[in-house]
């Protein structure tokens, strides 16, 4: 749907959820703003409207002053609501809480009279959804908050302020799905609602809405943020649209989130290892040769194979991203975990794993030598037999060629191909082949269509298996 012209703004192709992107200062908060506080004067037309201000103050507590104010001017919360800082927001929360159970006790009494199983617990575990450490249990006039699991009472004061935004901002969302008009389209205004959130937090508040969204017909978000974990944590919701504002735009068009915009993402600042990426853990790789087989694996895998490879530049930089990646993960992020792939090289010596880096070695020479797997070979449309006849051949014709002496010490070594070393002849090999593949396509689009089981060989010979390791196979490869 369209909003046409309110307050001179014009909204096209709206879906359930909407995010403008924009840099501070383009006019997002006062496009949200002004277009809201349109909607509300034309009830006519459009159902219920609200605004969450970007700056939310106040504690969860109760004051009789502001549930007074609700009482007596039915406008005083929306034009409270409509500036830039609301300094006793989540107050205004605890008095929103109140109607919330006066929604649902109304609904118990009429159209849920019947239905045995509605009540109010079930709104109390909606925002329990978004809280880790504690939650909340109702009492004689509102709430009180504990330690989750425990008896162990804690004041507003004592919670975190993010922990304090999702209460408030969990309340704010419920009560306005309660009050949508039906047949109508009702309207929530959040604005860059990932103030004072984590990012992993802000991940759970976007699943919080959709939830909402879903349940209702009617309820329509508009959010204007800046957050690029926001976006990646709605990127796969189809009901989703996205647009980006550029300063006095007034005419704004929403499109849905394209593969374009799923693969810039990390170009926005979306780090791989907060919790949107959860399911996409970093994978630390050597070089970009590697960095570019194993996202050649990720694209062809289809979701299968969830990892996102970052090339360190060269060997010796494993150990600094490594202990780099470590730290982050230790000190900013939840329940995240990252991997590193070296090559064996000369090696024959085991690596131990870090505290959230599962470290993991190749069981062959380089990545390389995964191009001579019967796997991979297969790929290509030749089998190892055919290969060392054809590389035979061409030793006897090319004893002029820059790359001779390498192609005939592999022939001397007995045709190695799991321990000697490639990098010089890869290219080479892919010509001798007959292919005009790039090396690492090949590998990579192989290892996409790789799955495991428990009775998979891991050291039979020539198998890319037995090139890959079983430590790497069982935390990288998906199992069947």
């Amino acid at each position: 749907m369209d909003i046409i012209d309110i307050n001179k703004y014009t909204l096209k192709n709206l879906n359930k959820i909407n995010i403008i992107l924009g840099k501070n200062g383009c006019g997002k908060s006062t496009l949200i703003r002004k277009v809201e506080q349109g909607i509300s004067l034309k009830s006519e037309i459009y159902g219920k409207s609200k605004y969450i201000t970007p700056e939310r103050g106040g504690s969860l507590v109760y004051e009789a002053g502001i549930e007074q104010n609700l009482t007596n001017d039915t406008n005083w919360l929306s034009d409270q609501r409509r500036r830039n800082q609301t300094i006793n927001f989540r107050q205004q929360s605890i008095a929103q809480y109140k109607k919330l159970e006066l929604l649902v006790l109304r609904e118990i009494e009429g159209s849920k009279r019947s239905d045995v199983d509605y009540n109010f617990d079930i709104y109390l575990k909606k925002i329990n959804t978004l809280l880790d450490n504690i939650e909340i249990k109702r009492n004689d006039t509102t709430f009180k908050i504990y330690k989750k699991g425990t008896e162990t009472e804690l004041t507003a004061e004592g919670i975190s302020s993010g922990e304090s935004e999702l209460i408030s901002l969990g309340i704010e969302c419920l009560v306005f799905s309660k009050e949508c008009i039906p047949e109508k389209e009702n309207f929530l205004f959040l604005d860059e609602p990932d103030v004072h959130l984590h990012p992993d937090l802000q991940v759970r508040l976007m699943h919080f809405l959709k939830d909402l969204v879903s349940e209702n017909t009617f309820f329509k978000v508009l959010i204007a943020t800046h957050s690029t974990a926001i976006l990646g944590a709605l990127e796969s919701y189809t009901d989703t649209h996205l647009a980006f504002l550029s300063s006095d735009q007034k005419e704004v068009e929403f499109h849905t989130i394209s593969e374009t915009y799923k693969k810039v993402l990390p170009v926005f600042g979306a780090h791989p290892l907060s919790n949107i990426f959860n399911q996409a853990p970093i994978l630390l790789v050597e070089g970009e040769d590697d960095e570019r087989i194993w996202q050649q694996a990720v694209r062809s895998s289809i979701g299968k194979i969830k990892i996102y490879p970052c090339s360190v530049d060269s060997i010796t930089n494993m150990n600094d991203f490594e202990l780099e990646a470590q730290k982050i993960i230790q000190n900013v992020y939840d329940n995240a975990k990252g991997y590193s792939l070296r090559d064996k090289d000369d090696t024959t010596d085991e690596i131990s794993d870090l505290p959230q880096i599962t470290r993991m070695k190749l069981l062959c020479r380089n990545a390389e030598n995964l191009l001579l797997t019967d796997e991979v070979l297969d790929f290509l449309g030749i089998t190892w037999d055919e290969l060392k006849q054809k590389l035979d051949k061409w030793i006897e014709v090319n004893d002029q060629h820059i790359h001779y002496e390498f192609v005939k010490k592999f022939k001397e070594k007995g045709f190695d191909r799991k321990q000697y070393n490639l990098k010089e002849i890869r290219n080479d090999l892919m010509g001798i082949i007959g292919s005009s593949k790039p090396w690492e396509i090949a590998v990579g689009k192989t290892i996409a269509n790789l799955n495991w089981s428990d009775s998979s060989n891991f050291i039979e010979e020539g198998k890319i298996y037995s090139f890959l390791g079983e430590k790497l196979v069982k935390n990288l490869i998906p199992k069947v």
